[in-house]
Parts: C-alpha cells; sequence; structure tokens
C-alpha cells in the first residue's frame, strides 16, 4: 500500500535538497506512461502557475502623515480615484478605476508605475478637522516614499474560464479582448494544465494560507476569491466547464516584479491588471497524483456568445483544440486566441521550481480548508421607494 506524505515529510526533503519537483506539464506528460500509483512515489510537488488578466486586484497604500497633517476624503493618484474609507492616509486603488479625462490610464497602471520607481502625483482633500487640520495636498509619491504597497487582489486564478465568440453583425468589445464579427475569431484565458486550481480541483491542498508565488515574490491565499463557485457542472475528469472557483491573494509588491504585475487596457472596455500566480502543489496521496496528472485533451470548457444577452452556450471544446489554433462551432472553423500568456505561464512554472529545489520556498498545509458546495447568487431589480 503506497504510503501517504506529509507536509513535513515533504518539506525536509526541500531543504535536504532531495525532493522531486515537475511543473504540471511534465508530470501530465510523465502521466502518458506511469500510474497515479507509480507518480506518487516518484513526485513530491508539481508547479503549477498562470499569467492573464485578473480585474479583481488591486494595491493597498498607505501614504504617511504630513505636517500639518489631513484626513483624506478624496484621493487622485496620477488623476485615478482610489477609496478614501480606509482612515486618514490609507487608501486601495483598484485595478479597473481610470482617470475620467484619460480611460485608457487605470489603477493598474498606477500600480505598475510605482512598482517600477516612478514618481505618482498624489492629490488629496479633506474638510478639515481639529486632529487634522490641512484640507488640501498636492505632492509627489513613489515606493520608497511610502511606508505600505500590499497587493490584495479579491478574486484571481479562475479555476477554469470560458471561450468568447460573437455571432452577431457587429464588432463588439469585451474584457475577453475584441470580438469580430460573424464567429470570425475566439479569445480564451487559463493556462489549461498549469492552471493552478485546475490542479487540485477540490481544494485539497490550497486553502488559507497556502504559500504562492505571486508577483515575482512570495505570497498567500488569504481566503475563497469572491464569486467562488464550486458547484458548477464538471466533465468525467472532474473538471468544471466553465469558470468556478477562485482565490483571494496577498503579497508584497514592494518585493514584486513588472514583469509579473502588468498593467494592460482593453480597447472600448478598460483596464485590467495582468497577475502572476504559481502555486505548489504537494503530492501527498494517490487522489492527488491522480489530479495533477490531467491533461489539455481532458480539461473542457464552454464556448459562450458573448454578443447576445445571457451568453448563451454554443458549444464545448478542450484546451488541446484551443491551443491548435482553431475550434469548431456549429461545424464552423473559428481561429481561437488566448488573453493570458502560456509563456509566461511556464515561466513561472519553471521559476517556482527552482525556488522549491534551492530551498527558498516551502510548502505550507492549509490552516483552514475553503467550503465546498458554495453556489452564487445574482442581483435583481426590484422597486426602490423613494420617500
Amino acid at each position: 500500500m503506497t504510503k501517504i506524505k506529509t507536509y513535513e515529510e515533504i518539506n525536509q526533503k526541500l531543504k535536504s535538497g532531495k525532493a522531486v519537483i515537475l511543473t504540471a506539464e511534465e508530470v501530465s506528460k510523465m502521466a502518458l506512461e506511469l500510474s497515479p500509483e507509480e507518480i506518487v512515489e516518484k513526485v513530491d510537488v508539481v508547479t503549477t502557475a498562470t499569467f492573464g488578466a485578473m480585474c479583481s486586484s488591486g494595491a493597498i497604500i498607505n501614504f504617511g502623515h504630513a505636517n500639518p497633517p489631513i484626513r483624506m476624503e478624496k484621493i487622485r493618484l496620477n488623476g485615478v480615484p482610489c477609496y478614501e474609507g480606509l482612515a486618514a492616509v490609507d487608501t486601495y486603488i483598484g485595478a479597473t478605476a481610470c482617470d475620467p479625462d484619460n480611460p485608457t490610464y487605470g489603477g493598474a497602471h498606477v500600480i505598475q508605475d510605482l512598482l517600477e520607481g516612478k514618481d505618482v502625483v498624489l492629490e488629496a482633500w479633506g474638510k478639515g478637522t481639529d486632529c487634522y487640520p490641512r484640507k488640501h495636498i498636492k505632492t509627489k509619491i513613489n515606493i520608497n516614499t511610502i511606508n505600505e504597497f500590499t497587493l490584495f487582489n479579491p478574486r484571481n486564478a479562475y479555476q477554469n474560464y470560458n471561450v468568447a465568440v460573437n455571432t452577431t453583425k457587429k464588432m463588439i468589445h469585451t474584457y475577453m479582448g475584441t470580438l469580430l464579427p460573424n464567429l470570425r475569431n475566439a479569445t480564451y484565458s487559463t493556462s489549461g494544465e498549469l492552471s493552478p486550481l485546475l490542479n487540485d480541483p477540490e481544494f485539497k491542498t490550497i486553502g488559507l494560507g497556502t504559500r504562492i508565488f505571486l508577483g515575482g515574490t512570495q505570497g498567500f491565499v488569504v481566503w475563497p476569491g469572491t464569486q467562488f463557485h464550486t458547484t458548477k457542472p464538471k466533465n468525467e475528469h472532474g473538471v468544471p466547464v466553465t469558470n468556478a472557483a477562485t482565490i483571494a491573494v496577498m503579497g508584497n509588491l514592494k518585493e514584486m516584479s513588472s514583469d509579473y504585475i502588468q498593467a494592460a487596457y482593453y480597447d472600448k472596455y478598460g483596464t485590467s491588471l495582468f497577475v502572476g500566480i504559481g502555486i505548489p502543489i504537494p503530492i501527498l496521496d494517490i487522489e492527488m497524483a491522480k489530479r495533477v496528472s490531467i491533461n489539455n485533451s481532458q480539461i473542457e470548457t464552454s464556448v459562450l456568445d458573448y454578443g447576445i444577452v445571457g451568453t448563451p452556450k454554443l458549444g464545448q471544446v478542450t484546451y488541446k483544440e484551443l491551443q491548435t489554433g482553431s475550434i469548431k462551432v456549429g461545424g464552423k472553423k473559428i481561429r481561437t486566441a488566448p488573453v493570458a500568456s502560456l509563456a509566461k505561464a511556464r515561466k513561472i512554472a519553471n521559476e517556482l521550481k527552482g525556488w522549491l529545489q534551492t530551498g527558498n520556498f516551502e510548502i505550507s498545509k492549509p490552516i483552514q480548508m475553503f467550503p465546498q458546495n458554495t453556489s452564487l447568487n445574482g442581483l435583481k431589480e426590484t422597486e426602490v421607494d423613494n420617500d
């Protein structure tokens, strides 16, 4: 009978340099010849990764106090509005917030500018109080002058995501990119068999406190992500066939790299932030060996029509098909293009593998597991009394 491994045993092997670490792509190839029982004996950790636009992202910033001090009740960074309800000189800037006078520049760009050491104009206003008498300040800040610069993303690393197409006669602009009319292109996201939450679909090893690669440094999973949905339809391999669970993550932006945190603008849609995330999956037992063995031909996702209200489903395809450059929908061949970078995901998976091999990264057992059988509510319009 195969011995079940523990986190402590795997971490000890990592420290001694004896652990066997593979990327998710490498173990998927291994699984073509070896069984899960053999893989659990040979492999200790599998690295997963994704690099794509994650709109539900942002940064917590503490500016420090001026003299005389101000209680900031309206805040702008390079013209981008920030949340002002976090005490006197704390703020949260969301990736999709934008400068009203320049909608192609948003919170994601402010985050990247600060990360790259550039000066950013801070302007803030307050009503003035006995303890915070100043009413206005305009100055420059940078990554060295601010106290804290913390990435906090409420919803990242979707477990799976749909394919976007457009059946109408009109070009449309979406967060999945520009969709040409009459099914002339299809866009998709996630990194397939490398994608973190597809390698642990039931969250056996990913939970509160899981240590991860985040933006080029160590970060943590801090909560289930918003819209955490575990009851979406699954295929025969146990994989959700559309967007399902997510994670909330946090890390120190002062230690991150703009190689893995990058601003983006989608034409006629808005700004977003590309985030690099890598998660090590410890191979604790046969079930985990089976899960990480999944390959692109076994991972399916739904094709949705973004041109029609309600985004009806038109079909279902595998990531193997998507990555060939074309799919067939309703008998029509459609050109495909990713809106996430597989090359960057591979780079992250290999960098995380290197951290583990050199003993610079330790896997962490979650201090609390995530809920199961969760579902979502939708927003309903109701009459509101104006009195």
